[in-house]
């Protein structure tokens, strides 16, 4: 049976990992450190996928440079603080196995740092499960289609041979804007609604059924 993508390529936070809440209280706890109006939750959690300099801008587009510096600083510290008790969505990691046994090639494309996302695979201990990863501050952020198309170069994989899964509209407007095919996750930041124009095979509402249709129809 011939099969449609050879590679699948995950987001981190919010599709892999439960870290949306905690991301966007963070992000709210820095406003107020620095002295900015604080975001609301939907104002916060949107700006999750974006490198994080990108995201503190764009929820202050009349701050100072050096105030936006400020509120990453105080963003990762507060993170920081609490990012070892982050967990696993279910049945991710015997998720990621299923496509490793059904010989899907895998990679990551996050608006994590490089250091975080080290952190977090060498935590979780799913590093070898993905060919290559790229992250924020090794490309431009989302949803510009820079990040997946490296991963696309390094892995010999063209475009419509590839899906790209996410759980915001970054993510899917990014295998847009790349060329790749999309499914959406409707359990992390952004609501499953905002997700439906953006031209997703797909929308699943947990991880073991986005792993069923990717063995069924991938």
């Amino acid at each position: 049976m011939s099969r449609r993508f050879d590679l699948v390529v995950f987001d981190w936070d919010g599709t892999l990992m439960d870290s949306t809440g905690m991301i966007a209280r963070s992000i709210q706890r820095a406003f107020d450190d620095v002295g900015l109006a604080v975001p609301s939750d939907q104002e916060a959690r949107y700006v999750i996928g974006y490198g994080l300099g990108e995201a503190m801008a764009h929820l202050a587009p009349n701050a100072t440079e050096a105030q936006i510096r400020q509120v990453v600083d105080a963003y990762r510290t507060h993170f920081l603080a609490k990012d070892q008790d982050l967990k696993l969505y279910d049945g991710v990691e015997e998720g990621l196995a299923r496509l490793r046994a059904a010989n899907f090639r895998m990679a990551v494309a996050t608006g994590k740092s490089r250091a975080g996302l080290d952190r977090v695979l060498k935590a979780t201990q799913l590093g070898g499960f993905f060919e290559v990863t790229r992250t924020a501050d090794e490309a431009f952020s989302k949803p510009h289609p820079a990040m997946l198309e490296y991963i696309l170069g390094y892995a010999a994989v063209e475009p419509e041979r590839a899906v790209m899964v996410g759980d915001t509209t970054h993510d899917l407007q990014l295998a847009l804007n790349a060329g790749t095919a999309s499914l959406g996750l409707t359990y992390g930041a952004h609501e499953g609604e905002a997700l439906l124009d953006l031209q997703a095979l797909a929308l699943f509402d947990d991880f073991n059924s986005l792993i069923e249709w990717i063995l069924t129809h991938g």
